[in-house]
């Protein structure tokens, strides 16, 4: 075995990784958003969507339609990426976009009966996808999990 190749025995390879590395946390949720991330992005895929679809088509049907700009604001996707996401939605029928009638510079982008379907089905998707991502915690770990991710997603957002 050469110095490059991990030395790892057990089924998860834990048992021979550094316990500072084991029980560095901010690793850790690195690690777990690794693994969520490809999770989602995979099942999304294969219902051809992306993450950016699901929050457009979730924002708009929580908030009512919207411009652009609104909805870069509110999803925290770049005003340029916006364009294209848009652009997506619509050519797919899951989004109307018309021009705002207090101000003709502005669309005002609508979520479509076909974009209401698709964010159902898209929901069942994530649904699972957090469950089996989760699978290894109780309802109340879930719980707390949430709570405090949700603690440290608004302090930095406070920050940025």
């Amino acid at each position: 075995m050469s110095d490059s190749t991990p030395d790892m025995t057990g089924p998860s390879g834990r048992q021979d990784t550094a316990a500072r590395l084991r029980n560095l946390t901010t690793r850790l949720l690195s690690l777990a958003s690794i693994h969520s991330d490809r999770l989602v992005n995979e099942e999304l895929a294969r219902a051809d969507a992306r993450k950016w679809h699901y929050a457009v088509l979730a924002t708009l049907d929580e908030f009512g339609p919207a411009s652009q700009a609104g909805l870069s604001r509110r999803t925290g996707i770049y005003r340029g990426d916006m364009v294209t996401v848009i652009n997506e939605l619509a050519d797919r029928g899951l989004v109307e976009r018309s021009p705002n009638p207090a101000d003709r510079r502005q669309n005002v982008i609508t979520v479509t009966e076909q974009g209401h379907r698709q964010l159902l089905t898209l929901d069942k998707i994530l649904s699972q996808v957090q469950d089996q991502t989760l699978a290894p915690l109780t309802t109340p770990e879930r719980e707390q999990l949430a709570r405090l991710l949700t603690a440290l997603v608004d302090h930095h957002d406070q920050s940025m």
